[in-house]
């Protein structure tokens, strides 16, 4: 009995020796549970806070709500870092805030799930840097997941001015047009030259951005979607949410396309001038090449 009771200690001593001190020190400091396997540091995120059904039926947390870092070690000796965490409608935001304000890249948003009650996003994350640096940038985001207050919904107000598109097409810098009471504005990405089998692919064939305006000039929303090389990404990301617009999906249409164009949805409530200036400034992100990825900690 006691050489078995030996042999179980010593193989959690050798487990434990084996994750490296630096990721010792990260599940450390995020006050996270995880694992070293494969050359790799798994932290859990998992939301045990949630009572998650699908369709009515009770769904436990390893069913697929298991949010997770992962880091792993590049030949230089920096740690690359990716993840999928899992939110609420709520926390998206603020956390992809959090994320980019500390130099942390968000490459995908979107579901996993039909019917989920409550409805979750999953939200991919990538970062390089020293383990510790990666740390002390994420754990604001993490701390944020299951301690975001719901926003109260506003009714939009009776009457109004209506909307002044002639303004908005003069901020945004491009003409749209009118369908009922939406105002659309729609931007091709020519400068890509995209063909498929030798087509071209243009606006027409969703190679576009766009935004739609609804409701009066005080009080107003704009939803659309914005096409980004990836080196656009992460900077249009942190334009739409300094100007206080909601990134609702990140992702990609089509396969083996050259170059890899990536899409966001977004969504944001306002007066309709500051809306317009919003969607004119991620267009201002657009067109200008694709800069390195950062390096966090090296700012």
């Amino acid at each position: 009995m006691s050489t078995c009771l030996c042999f179980v200690l010593f193989s959690l001593s050798a487990w434990a020796q084996d994750v490296p001190g630096d990721y010792q020190d990260l599940l450390k400091f995020l006050d996270r549970k995880g694992d070293f396997k494969a050359g790799v540091l798994k932290v859990n995120v998992p939301r045990n806070d949630l009572k998650m059904t699908i369709q009515g039926v009770p769904t436990p947390t390893p069913f697929g709500f298991g949010g997770w870092l992962a880091l792993t070690k590049t030949p230089d000796g920096s740690d690359i870092m990716m993840g999928d965490l899992v939110l609420l409608q709520d926390e998206v935001n603020p956390v992809m805030s959090a994320l980019l304000d500390n130099g942390i890249e968000v490459t995908a948003l979107h579901n996993h799930f039909f019917w989920d009650e409550p409805h979750v996003y999953y939200m991919h994350v990538h970062a390089l840097g020293k383990a510790a640096d990666l740390a002390r940038h994420v754990k604001p985001a993490l701390d944020l997941i299951g301690h975001v207050a719901p926003p109260a919904p506003v009714a939009m107000a009776a009457g109004g001015t209506p909307l002044d598109t002639e303004k908005l097409a003069k901020i945004v810098g491009q003409p749209g047009e009118q369908s009922g009471t939406v105002f659309k504005i729609t931007v091709g990405r020519d400068d890509l030259a995209m063909k498929d089998r030798g087509a071209v692919i243009n606006a027409r064939m969703g190679l576009n951005t766009w935004a739609a305006f609804v409701g009066t000039q005080e009080d107003a929303a704009i939803a659309g979607d914005i096409a980004m090389l990836e080196g656009e990404v992460t900077p249009v990301l942190k334009t739409l949410r300094k100007n206080g617009i909601d990134v609702v999906a990140i992702h990609h249409r089509m396969i083996e396309e050259q170059p890899l164009v990536i899409f966001l949805h977004y969504w944001g409530r306002g007066p309709a001038e500051r809306l317009a200036n919003a969607f004119k400034a991620a267009l201002g992100e657009l067109g200008k090449g694709a800069p390195a990825h950062d390096h966090v900690g090296s700012k």
